[in-house]
């Protein structure tokens, strides 16, 4: 994948040590923990190693504009694969009902496709609306199952790599 992406409101970026700061907050805000700068750091670290050794990763979303970024969109393997990874994205609450991570993925999804990846995947818990609008908004991707886990129910879903 590129090391930057653009989009109407966007430069996407790779993250860099100098995200720590605010990636620790947006991680604490997910629940479960507060998360240092320096955990921030190392996720920052192993996250470029992801993408040294396979391509794939987690961009930045900086407006053009200027000012602080407003969340990440990614291509990970998380609970998918190398070949068939998952897409991620997540935003700072003051960034939520926007339209940014509908729009930022929409520009990492094809970047992914474009490696030549055949299928991504994306996994959402039922009750977040936010998340299922974004992938709705994205077309393609279509639910294939659901499982449960230690947090419940997580719903599956899968796109194609458009053909042409």
């Amino acid at each position: 994948m590129p090391t930057e992406l653009a989009t109407e409101r966007f430069i996407l970026t790779r993250e860099t040590l100098a995200d720590a700061a605010w990636l620790a907050d947006l991680f604490t805000a997910r629940g479960g923990g507060t998360v240092t700068e320096a955990e921030a750091r190392s996720r920052v670290a192993a996250m470029h190693e992801l993408t040294s050794a396979h391509g794939i990763g987690a961009y930045v979303l900086r407006p053009r504009a200027g000012g602080a970024p407003a969340g990440y969109a990614a291509i990970i393997i998380g609970r998918g694969t190398v070949e068939e990874p998952e897409i991620a994205y997540e935003l700072l609450a003051d960034a939520h009902g926007n339209g940014y991570a509908t729009e930022a993925a929409s520009a990492v999804l094809p970047a992914a496709f474009a490696t030549g990846r055949r299928q991504v995947w994306a996994t959402i818990r039922p009750w977040n609306a936010a998340s299922l609008r974004v992938l709705d908004k994205l077309g393609g991707f279509h639910r294939i199952r659901a499982t449960s886990d230690e947090q419940g129910q997580l719903l599956w879903f899968a796109c194609e790599r458009p053909a042409g």
